[in-house]
């Protein structure tokens, strides 16, 4: 889009800005009384990218007084540093008799008629000008007081492109914003509530040995890199403009496209800082040790962790984050420019994460603090929203996902798909990161951009996962990431540890018709003990051959097969639940998220490049999380042993010895009630 780049003058200073709509600047600056400063346009408009860059080079030279007086002087200059910029400034949209020829209308196209070929100049303005402009019809449009209000306050938290901005000012009725958006934008930004920039930033660097220039393109919503940048010529840019693919289904960001978010929320307590002064941080307390009885914890655990009824285990979990909370929450007043604390629940599959964080997420309401609840799936999302809203009513909770209707609502509960962060900007106080090993979360560093950039900077962002990533497992190890590990289910009884059962490759099974002996066994002694069985296969084209062999080795049992592909799995999935289905062959599609009562696991092909470490301690995640069958089986079943398999089975058993050892685990006899 294009906009204007105009330098104030008073006296013999110079200050050199950009604006979306120029009426905005010309109404904070001359205001309602006579004053001495003028105002020097540069015509024609830019795009946006172009006069930010023009713009920062100008505010970093010195103006001489000969030049601010002189506007000859002072075009010749700017002129000299466009070309070195690669700025164009040949081209303009002229209207003549128009006062402020280079406004842009809503959609970021300047007023104006035909196209001509003409010389930059400079346009000035003074407060008898402007006065005189305030009196025609365009001028008179002047910022409803109550509407410019309502768009800074539903911006909070929140960073969009320009067409966003327009919807959300939709959706929230904001009529007269609506028919001029730059205007509303440009006041708020000029008011200090509102920040602008360039949905993709560039900057350049030095590259060695040769100490050669490199340009630098940055994708400020996403944080994407050279690498997803797509150059096309551009209509505002009159040359080539780039913009980002990483994100492009939320929207094109580009070089010249407007990215607005609202001045960071400041929070309640903020103000501490002043009275504290640089006052030593208290101890870390450490949160791999049992729970702090010192009175001040234990009025946490009182009032936020006994009404939710957690089994010991859990409530030791929940009451060493509840504490980092608290720790976090006093030791940021006593430090500025502290990044946000990061805790990690390192919890076994089935040890109910969702209900160890309740009390976070009580404590930080109570606060009236915001809180969101990320997670990788949509269906994962919808599941959430039905526990959150019971349990937190009349909390309303805002959904955010692919095509929600809540999508331009806001609240201080929030479950979104960890996408959706990519539209906030230092929005809450606690965000908690559900599955953060899971795709597309994992090894993406587009979705960790967006869950970093999303917490407050005196925030927390609590990180659940039963298998995290490498990095973290190493800086829990080293001491740089404050965790506490959940070595135990609810019913306190071991994880099943998973057999291995060397067969050859279920192709070569399939090519004979036929399943390997061993293999044929197990299943056959899994159905006689009444389990449902989960079959994991690593590609989408074995699953209907072997559902076919399947169903002929065992025609007394229903059979099925789903992945990511299957337009019925959600009903297949209910089914299994319901005991319908015996037998579900699938994909990692289902190695989370699924509770069966009585369930044993088969991996085949567990030595695919496809099932590392974390997916198969996940798949075997699936046996076993019921009270009444805790000792369901695992087997990997492979024609090699892979160090993955090994890995996998070591963590589980750690993770057994860890319960045993803190007395998780439930001794012979004992009745757990």
């Amino acid at each position: 889009m294009k906009s204007v780049v105009y330098a104030r003058i008073s006296g013999h200073s110079c200050m050199w800005h950009v604006s979306l709509d120029i009426r905005a600047d010309l109404a904070h600056w001359f205001g309602g009384r006579r004053n001495p400063l003028r105002i020097w346009m540069l015509e024609p408009a830019l795009s946006f990218g172009q006069a930010i860059l023009l713009t920062e080079r100008l505010s970093s030279m010195k103006w001489k007084a000969e030049q601010v007086s002189s506007p000859s002087l002072m075009l010749e200059a700017v002129s000299r540093q466009a070309e070195l910029l690669g700025v164009p400034l040949g081209l303009s949209l002229d209207k003549p008799g128009a006062p402020l020829a280079g406004q842009a209308d809503k959609h970021g196209t300047s007023q104006g008629g035909r196209r001509d070929k003409l010389e930059a100049h400079l346009r000035e303005c003074d407060w008898q000008q402007w006065a005189g402009y305030r009196t025609t019809e365009a001028g008179a449009r002047a910022v409803l007081p109550e509407e410019l209000l309502t768009l800074i306050s539903i911006m909070q938290g929140r960073s969009l492109l320009l067409e966003e901005v327009s919807q959300l000012m939709e959706h929230h009725g904001l009529i007269d914003a609506g028919e001029q958006p730059l205007l509303y934008i440009q006041m708020g930004y000029l008011r200090g509530e509102l920040q602008i920039s360039q949905g993709i930033q560039r900057s350049t660097k030095r590259i060695f040995p040769t100490l050669r220039t490199q340009l630098v393109y940055t994708c400020q919503r996403c944080g994407s890199g050279i690498e997803h940048m797509v150059m096309t010529d551009c209509l505002f840019c009159e040359a080539s403009c780039p913009y980002c693919e990483q994100c492009l289904t939320m929207g094109r960001s580009r070089y010249c496209s407007v990215m607005v978010s609202a001045a960071e929320r400041v929070d309640p307590i903020a103000g501490f800082d002043k009275a504290v002064g640089n006052r030593e941080l208290e101890p870390k307390p450490n949160f791999e040790s049992e729970f702090d009885p010192q009175p001040g914890n234990v009025e946490l655990y009182e009032r936020y962790i006994l009404p939710w009824g957690l089994s010991n285990v859990q409530a030791e979990a929940s009451s060493l984050a509840l504490q980092f909370l608290k720790a976090n929450e006093s030791q940021f007043k006593h430090k500025s420019g502290q990044k946000p604390g990061q805790f990690l629940i390192w919890a076994v599959t089935g040890a109910g994460k969702t209900e160890m964080i309740f009390p976070m997420i009580q404590y930080m309401l109570h606060r009236g603090k915001h809180v969101v609840v990320a997670t990788p799936r949509r269906d994962v999302v919808l599941e959430l929203r039905p526990r959150l809203e019971k349990a937190f009513a009349p909390t309303p909770v805002v959904t955010l996902y692919g095509g929600s209707e809540q999508r331009w609502d806001t609240g201080t509960l929030t479950i979104a798909t960890t996408h959706q962060l990519l539209r906030f900007e230092r929005a809450f106080d606690l965000v908690v990161i559900d599955e953060l090993d899971a795709f597309p979360f994992h090894n993406n560093p587009m979705l960790e951009y967006a869950a970093h950039k999303v917490c407050t900077k005196t925030g927390v962002t609590l990180l659940l996962s039963a298998t995290p990533p490498k990095q973290l497992q190493k800086a829990a190890r080293r001491g740089q990431l404050p965790h506490v590990k959940v070595a135990a289910r609810y019913h306190r009884h071991p994880l099943p540890v998973p057999l291995l059962l060397a067969a050859p490759a279920l192709s070569q099974q399939l090519k004979r018709v036929s399943l390997h002996r061993k293999l044929e066994e197990k299943l056959a002694a899994s159905l006689q003990r009444g389990a449902q069985l989960f079959v994991f296969v690593p590609k989408i084209q074995l699953i209907e051959p072997l559902v076919g062999l399947l169903r002929t080795i065992f025609p007394e049992v229903t059979v099925q097969g789903t992945s990511s592909k299957d337009e019925q799995r959600a009903q297949k999935v209910i089914d299994f639940r319901n005991s319908i289905i015996r037998i579900l062959v699938t994909t990692t599609i289902l190695e989370r998220g699924v509770t069966i009562a009585k369930s044993d696991v088969f991996v085949l092909d567990a030595d695919a490049s496809l099932f590392d470490s974390a997916s198969l301690v996940q798949m075997a995640g699936r046996a076993g999380r019921s009270a009444a069958d805790p000792a369901g089986h695992v087997y990997f079943v492979a024609k090699e042993r892979t160090r993955d398999q090994v890995e996998a089975i070591r963590q589980i058993k750690s993770m057994n010895t860890l319960a045993r050892k803190k007395g998780y685990l439930r001794t012979k006899g004992e009745v757990i009630p």
